[in-house]
Formats: structure tokens, C-alpha cells, sequence
């Protein structure tokens, strides 16, 4: 990640964000129930594709949900795409379906 990007966890929309040259290049939505920190949608703007900045935010975003001590549930494709690629992240991560 380079210094010219950062991601943000704006609790007031309930997403992350990506910040690339100052500007919003994309979000993570997420809904939070109890300790579970639900992942909804994720997108990245047209004009920042190709940049690998969804897996930046992902991984912000995982890492921040362990470090609240929380559960992980992968209900957006992306998100549950970059769990399945790493195993990084199993122990704080409940499937959609599994109780």
C-alpha cells in the first residue's frame, strides 16, 4: 500500500473505504449484528480498476474486523472470493448458512 493510499472505516455509511490519490476509489459495505461484521457489497470505481485496490480494502478491512475481536461473514462475492484464497482469516470467518 503506498502513501498515496489509505482505507478508512466509516462507520457512519457502515462501509470501508479506499482512498487512492485522494480520492474514494471504492468501499466495502458492511451491516454489523452483535460481533458479526456482515459484508454486503463491495465495488471499485471504473477509473481505479486494475490497480489491485479491492484486495488492498479487503484486507484492511479483515484485519480491522479481527482487531475489534469480531466475526467475519462473507455474504458479497468479492469478499467471500479473497477468503477462499487465503486462509489468513478462517478462524474469524462463519459461512452464510453455517450457525
Amino acid at each position: 500500500m503506498s502513501d498515496e493510499t489509505r482505507v478508512v472505516r466509516n462507520d457512519g455509511e457502515n462501509r470501508y473505504e479506499v482512498y487512492a490519490d485522494g480520492k474514494l476509489a471504492g468501499f466495502a459495505e458492511f451491516t454489523p449484528k452483535d460481533s458479526e461484521t456482515v459484508f454486503t457489497h463491495t465495488e471499485i470505481g471504473d477509473e481505479f480498476g486494475g490497480r489491485g485496490l479491492g484486495k488492498v480494502l479487503a484486507k484492511a478491512a479483515l484485519d480491522d474486523v479481527v482487531a475489534r475481536g469480531g466475526v467475519i461473514v462473507p455474504v458479497c462475492p468479492f469478499i467471500a472470493g479473497y477468503l477462499r484464497k487465503t486462509d489468513e482469516y478462517a478462524e474469524h470467518v462463519r459461512w452464510p448458512g453455517e450457525h
